[in-house]
């Protein structure tokens, strides 16, 4: 918070925004701005997906060689 700028350090940032920029700009950089981060948003959302995934597969994975060599024994038995 030490280096935050205050009323007149913004009102300052805005004008200098509007020179650079001019006002037609501004909406479409915002609107930029905001795809991105709700791009950034669903991807970080479906990395907890992705993720919930894999360790569902890795106990499916464990699951089923514990499954398969009860199979084998009593395969075994049946000979």
């Amino acid at each position: 918070m030490l280096f935050m700028p205050s009323g007149p350090e913004l009102i300052i940032i805005v004008v200098i925004i509007l020179l650079l920029f001019g006002g037609k700009k501004i909406p479409e950089l915002m609107r930029g701005l905001g795809k991105g981060v709700k791009e950034f948003k669903n991807a970080s959302e479906s990395v907890g997906d992705v993720k919930e995934e894999i360790e569902k597969t890795a106990s499916d994975v464990n699951a089923k060689p514990a499954k398969e060599s009860n199979d084998e024994s009593k395969s075994d038995k049946d000979k």
